[in-house]
This record gives structure tokens, C-alpha cells and sequence, in this order.
């Protein structure tokens, strides 16, 4: 077992305590991996048929790269670990027993466009408004729903779940839930949220089943275990706990990277585990192998902040390493400057390749401004875990109204949005127009007016015309920003993604938002000119820019790219050098996490992810103004940069509002998170309508008291109040009034 040797202390004592229930916390860059890895190969080595082993992980390839690690210590044996995904295994399991359930036991899964488009479908039968029922809110709530283990038909049992629903204007929720769980076991399908839902129904319900594989997992590991939801935890409880079992459960995992929140995943299950399992024995991985002391350090003081964490000190034997550097800058576009400079200065002097570097962003539509600059450097760079941003559906969707704007007789736009949003113009009218158009030597455009089509598609495609040639007209009196605002808004396009509410569909808005906020911007300042020459800020040039930023990369088979990807998609990676951006108020931490502690701490510990992705080198920016919903804001720099001690930073602000500490290498101590701010007991408190709350009344806050409204900005839901509170340390408070919950008193 020369394997072991491999291990510092902690993590050997963690391999080697196979019986009973274990709970690793696995701090950053600690060797989670390996511990993992090792257990298995080490629990083989004790006599342990593999078929007796199961272990879950969240992606396929996590549990592919085990298995063949293991393989190298004990060979070929590994492969009959039972080793996958929760959904890979559960789904393996109900094939076994579909018929149990009624199912076929070839059932199909449908996966996320399937059973959307079961749902769309439904809603049109039910002659529902699809702006109101969107699609992929009702798919979100669907799968909420299951993930808390309530059928359909117990749902509209639920008076809280039926009043969200009435409130959210969808009163027949329920009942589109329960067509769509009785077409799909007629189809004999299940979609990916059934693979956890019917296994625990399975296990609850035939109890023969439940003991067989009670019997054959007799030793259960699971990676990344602060991902878990409420099913999945419940799933595995059904297999380990009960009586007489030796409860043989290692789960491994981290609560200050617990940051999937919004799909569904509860911290509370890892807080809970030793409170739901006797005699659980813990161990704690604090040694980090990847970073420098002051990044170490600076990661520390971050999570100190948070209300609630298992406590614990990650330290590593590393050097001081360089200092973490802040820079401040004046606008967005500056950010992006300054960072790609950075980058080519890390280039040169330290001799960092592309792929030693990532940009991380709180939302996706931030990649814009980069992407512009990495073309104009020409910098090679991939988008991880998502697409370009000139390539992504929604933005797609409008450049091809911008593109047909310009040049009606672009074929290819024309057919992208001829029909989307739908206008009873099928696939088989297109057909027909393109036979005519190539016969005829016209464009598509050209075609519409004399083509042999049925009535209705023509009055159709003559109405889309019209709406084209009414952009053409508006295209000559207003500027470029504000007709793509205008065609956004009259194309149709807004209704479809502004009735998403689904956290993709936010997405989607604030991509489309940043595009206009690019176009606002190119109108204002020369960013992404490909030439000194000054011509007027047209929608012709900004296409032309985009063309060309947008062309095929020059080396498909490049793999030295800078890597740009949300903070989200980074989780489990790293890289030698690190640049966390858009560190502002309302965007990290976003705005929406504005009136809940438990928000703010997931934000936190999303900050806490972003920084320990760094080995050597962490660079932390932020903006003083950027556009926003075609507006240019100005931010303030975000609570993060000021919970990081003075001496261990680099700047470039003058002043900064950093607590300074007589923390000095390898004695560091955690400080103690700031005193949560009481909720007040208010007799009778009932939050006030939006449209009630104006310049002038008092109101009351349920944590910050009564307070007097200086001032409303904004418009419809997003109005944001500056409201005085006389008994706070920090008076004058901004609170967007959708989330702020406050009542008129006078």
C-alpha cells in the first residue's frame, strides 16, 4: 500500500476509516481527489467485492478520471464499482425495476428540450398564454416540485404553493403538472428530475427492492456532497440508514463552496449530516496544495464573514507569493483594457501561456466587452461552459432583425426570424417561396410579393415586410442604440424572454441588454474600430465590427486559450493566474441578494470559489460606471474587496476601504463574521404595494427600522428607493423595492 504514503495525515486517516459514517471537509486544492480515490482502492484492498461499492459524483467524467486512477492501484476490478452520476446509477436502477412503476423497461429520458417542448404543447391544448405560462418557468416549477417530493396530485393540496401560483398569474399550474406526468408515463418516458423522484418512490414503496440494494451498497461515497438537493439526500438515507445498518456512509465535500443554490441544491444537508448520522467521525482537509500564502490567507478572511460554516483554517506550506492586486477603473470598457493588458504584461514578464490564465464574470453577458478586446489584441480565448456571446441564440435572434434592417435580401437572417417570433409562416411556405425565389432569380425578399403561396401565409409574410420596411424607416431619424432597442421591443423578441423568469431566462435578458449596451457604447466612444478612420456611428459599422469579431478562430486546434467563463462554471478548476471582474455593488454580490443574509452568503462563498481558483497570481477588478439596460450606471466598489486585509493587497485606488490586521505568515486567525442584524418584532407588519411607496412617506423596514423615502429612481419593477433610517450606523440605504419589503406608515 505504498499509495498511502502519498498522504499527509489527515488525509490518510480519512482513507483508512472505512466503517460507520465519515464526513470529509475538503477545503480548496486539499487533495479531495485523491482521498477519494484512494478510499476506494484501499476499501478493495480490505476484500470488498467492488459490486458492494457505490459511489455518486455530479459529472460523468469525474467518475470516468476515478475509475481509471483506481485502476492504476488495484487494475481492472475497479470497473465493477458501481461509479456515475446520481442520475447515471438511479436511471440503471429503475430500468431494473420500471415495471414495478408501471413504465416499460426500455423507457426513454427526455432531456431539457424534450419534455419543454410536452409542456409547450400542453399549454396550447389548455389555450393558455404561452407569455404567461412560459415554458421554462413551468418546467423550473415542475421540477421544484418533484425535487420536494410532491405529486400532483398532493400540490394542489398545498394552499401556499396554489396562492404562488395565483399570484404569479398561473392558476392552472397544477393542472399542467399533472397532464404532463400522465402523457409522459403514457409515452413511457421519464425526463432527468423522474430518474431521482421515481427511485425514491421505488425504494419507499417496495421494500424488497430498498433491502436488495441495501445489501449490495454496503460501503456509499459521495463527491461534492454540498451539492446535493433535499431528494437526493433522502434517496441516500433510504439506502444507509436504518436499523441495524453500519450506516457505512462517507460523504466529501466543502460548505464554502456550497453555491448551486438556485438549482436546487441545500447547504443545509451538509451542515445537518452529523446531526442525521450517530457517531460521525470528521475530518478536515486545510492543507491547500495549489495556492500561494496570501491568496490562502485572502480566502480566510473572505469566508470569515459568513453567518454559517463548519469551522476550519486552510493553511498552506507555499511561499508569500505576489500580492493580490486591485484595480480600480472608470468604466467597463477600461476594465477590459486594463485586464487584457494585465494579461500581456503576465505574458511577457512572467512567461504565463493562454491557458494559464481565466477571466471569471458573475453573469455570462459580461464576456462581451473581453471577447471585443481579446479580438482587437488578438489574444486567443475559449468561452467555458457556455458560447461566444455573438453566438448565443438570443443575441443571434436580434443581430438577424438588426442585419434584415439593414439589408432585407440577407437570406440567411431572413429565414432565422421570418417566423420567430411565430407568425403562421411553416416550414413548408418557406419551401415553396425559396422554389420561386431560385427560380426566379430573386431574393427571398423579393419573392414575397408575387409567389404562389397559400393566402394566409402570404397576408403573413406581407405583414412581415411591412414590419421591416417600418425599421428601415425608423433607422433614419433616430441613432443606432435606441433602434435596436426599439426593434427588440417591436419584433417581439421581449415578451418571448421576458416571460422566462427562469434563472437562464435572466440570462438571456441581460445578454440581450449588454448587446444593446455594447451599441450604446460604440455610438459614444471608438472601442472596437478597425480603423483610425472617424465615420459616423452607424448601425452598418457596429454590424461590420461584429462581423468581424465574430469570424471563425483562426486556429480551430489552438488549446493555448485564455479561458472567460462565469464563477459558476469555474467551480473544481484552477489556473496560475486569476482575474475576478465587475467587483461592484449589485453585480458580485448581485442585486437580488441584496435583502437576504442567506443570499449574501452564497455570494460570498461564490466570491470564495473565484479566489481560490488562483495558484500564483489573483487580480481583482472593478468599475466605477458601466451600461446597463442602456443607461450608464455607477457602481460602488463591492463588500468583498473590503473584508481583505490591507497589507496583503496591491493597489490601485488611493483610498481604500480595507480593515487592516497585524495578521502576519502562518499565524493567521479567523475573524469573527459581523453580528447578524436582528429582525425587528413589528406588530401587524404587511409589506406595501411598489405603486404606494413614494418621495416623502415614512415606511418601515423589518431590519432597519422606520425611515423616511428621499428619493425613487427607476420605473416599474425596477424602481430603487434611497430611504433614510435614523437608527442605522449607515443612514441612507438604496433598496430596489421588489425585494425590499416595506410598509407605508405615513
Amino acid at each position: 500500500m505504498g499509495y498511502l504514503d502519498e498522504l499527509n495525515d489527515v488525509q490518510k486517516a480519512a482513507v483508512t476509516t472505512t466503517e460507520g459514517p465519515v464526513l470529509v471537509i475538503a477545503g480548496p486544492g486539499s487533495g479531495k481527489t485523491r482521498v477519494l480515490t484512494y478510499r476506494i482502492a484501499y476499501i478493495l484492498e480490505q476484500g470488498v467485492a467492488p459490486w458492494n461499492i457505490l459511489s455518486l459524483t455530479f459529472t460523468n467524467k469525474a467518475a470516468r478520471e476515478m475509475k481509471e486512477r483506481i485502476a492504476n492501484v488495484v487494475g481492472d476490478k475497479v470497473h465493477q464499482v458501481w461509479a456515475g452520476t446520481f442520475h447515471s446509477v438511479f436511471a440503471k436502477i429503475l430500468r431494473y425495476n420500471a415495471d414495478k412503476l408501471g413504465y416499460p423497461k426500455d423507457f426513454v429520458i427526455y432531456d431539457a428540450q424534450d419534455s419543454k417542448n410536452v409542456i409547450k404543447s400542453i399549454i396550447s391544448e389548455m389555450s393558455l398564454d404561452p407569455k404567461v405560462y412560459s415554458p421554462n418557468a413551468i418546467a423550473a416549477r415542475i421540477s421544484s416540485a418533484k425535487t420536494n417530493l410532491i405529486a400532483p396530485s398532493k400540490y394542489e393540496l398545498h394552499e401556499d404553493l396554489m396562492a404562488e401560483d395565483r399570484a404569479a398569474r398561473r392558476p392552472y399550474f397544477y393542472q399542467i403538472y399533472k397532464r404532463y406526468m400522465g402523457r409522459n408515463h403514457r409515452s413511457g418516458a421519464m425526463d432527468f428530475d423522474d430518474l431521482l423522484y421515481f427511485l425514491y418512490w421505488l425504494f419507499r414503496k417496495e421494500k424488497s427492492v430498498l433491502e436488495e440494494y441495501r445489501k449490495k451498497f454496503k460501503y456509499v461515497m459521495v463527491d461534492e456532497f454540498q451539492d446535493t438537493n433535499f431528494l437526493q439526500y433522502s434517496i441516500l438515507k433510504q439506502l444507509v440508514r436504518y436499523d441495524g445498518s453500519p450506516e457505512n456512509i462517507c460523504v466529501v465535500g466543502d460548505d464554502a463552496q456550497s453555491i448551486y443554490a438556485f438549482r436546487g441544491a441545500t447547504i443545509d444537508n451538509i451542515f445537518g449530516f452529523e446531526k442525521d448520522f450517530k457517531n460521525v467521525q470528521t475530518f478536515k482537509l486545510e492543507q491547500n496544495y495549489r495556492s500561494t500564502n496570501y491568496i490562502v490567507q485572502a480566502a480566510n478572511e473572505i469566508i470569515s464573514y459568513n453567518n454559517r460554516q463548519i469551522k476550519k483554517e486552510i493553511w498552506t506550506d507555499k511561499n508569500e507569493g505576489n500580492k493580490i492586486k486591485v484595480i480600480k477603473t472608470s468604466s467597463d470598457a477600461e476594465e477590459a483594457k486594463r485586464v487584457v493588458d494585465s494579461i500581456l504584461e503576465q505574458k511577457n514578464r512572467n512567461h504565463l501561456k493562454n491557458k494559464e490564465i481565466a477571466i471569471l464574470y458573475r453573469t455570462n453577458a459580461q464576456s462581451r466587452i473581453f471577447e471585443e478586446y481579446f479580438r482587437r489584441y488578438d489574444i486567443a480565448y475559449r468561452i467555458y461552459g457556455g458560447l461566444s456571446f455573438y453566438q448565443r441564440k438570443e443575441v443571434k435572434d436580434l443581430v438577424a432583425y438588426l442585419k434584415l434592417t439593414i439589408n432585407p435580401n440577407d437570406g440567411e437572417a431572413f429565414r432565422r426570424v421570418v417566423n420567430y417570433p411565430k407568425r403562421g409562416i411553416g416550414k413548408t411556405s418557406i419551401e415553396k417561396l425559396s422554389k420561386y425565389a431560385e427560380a426566379e432569380e430573386l431574393s427571398l425578399w423579393e419573392a414575397i410579393d408575387n409567389a404562389p403561396l397559400p393566402a394566409r401565409a402570404k397576408d403573413s409574410l406581407l405583414k412581415f415586410k411591412l414590419l421591416i420596411k417600418g425599421f428601415q424607416k425608423k433607422m433614419a431619424t433616430v441613432p443606432p442604440s435606441d433602434l435596436a432597442r426599439f426593434i427588440f421591443n417591436a419584433s417581439g423578441l421581449r415578451p418571448i424572454l421576458v416571460a422566462d423568469n427562469t434563472p437562464e431566462g435572466i440570462g438571456r435578458i441581460d445578454n440581450i441588454n449588454s448587446l444593446l449596451d455594447g451599441i450604446k457604447s460604440y455610438e459614444e466612444q471608438d472601442l472596437i474600430a478597425v480603423s483610425q478612420d472617424e465615420e459616423p456611428k452607424t448601425l452598418t459599422g457596429w454590424l461590420q465590427n461584429i462581423s468581424l469579431l465574430t469570424d471563425a478562430d483562426k486556429d480551430a486546434q489552438n488549446t493555448d486559450t485564455v479561458t472567460l467563463m462565469s464563477v459558476h462554471a469555474a467551480k473544481g478548476l484552477e489556473f496560475k493566474s486569476v482575474f475576478v471582474t465587475g467587483l461592484e455593488e449589485k453585480l458580485f454580490p448581485s442585486f437580488m441578494s441584496m435583502e437576504s443574509n442567506e443570499a449574501l452568503d452564497e455570494e460570498r462563498r461564490l466570491f470564495y470559489v473565484a479566489v481560490t481558483r488562483a495558484e500564483e497570481y489573483l487580480t481583482l477588478t472593478y468599475a466605477e460606471s458601466r451600461y446597463k439596460f442602456g443607461q450608464m450606471t455607477y457602481g460602488t466598489p463591492s463588500r468583498f474587496l473590503s473584508e481583505i486585509s490591507t497589507e496583503i493587497v496591491e493597489s490601485n485606488v488611493v483610498e481604500r476601504p480595507l480593515r487592516t490586521t497585524s495578521t502576519v505568515q502562518g499565524s493567521f486567525k479567523p475573524y469573527l463574521p459581523k453580528k447578524k442584524l436582528p429582525k425587528r418584532k413589528i406588530p401587524n407588519f404587511k409589506p406595501s404595494s411598489i405603486d404606494d411607496i413614494k418621495k416623502g412617506v415614512t415606511v418601515m423596514h423589518e431590519f432597519f427600522g422606520k425611515g423616511k423615502v428621499l428619493q425613487i429612481d427607476g420605473t416599474n419593477d425596477k424602481k430603487v428607493a434611497t430611504v433614510y433610517f435614523k437608527d442605522m450606523d449607515k443612514p441612507e440605504r438604496r433598496l430596489m423595492l421588489r425585494f425590499a419589503k416595506l410598509q407605508v406608515l405615513s
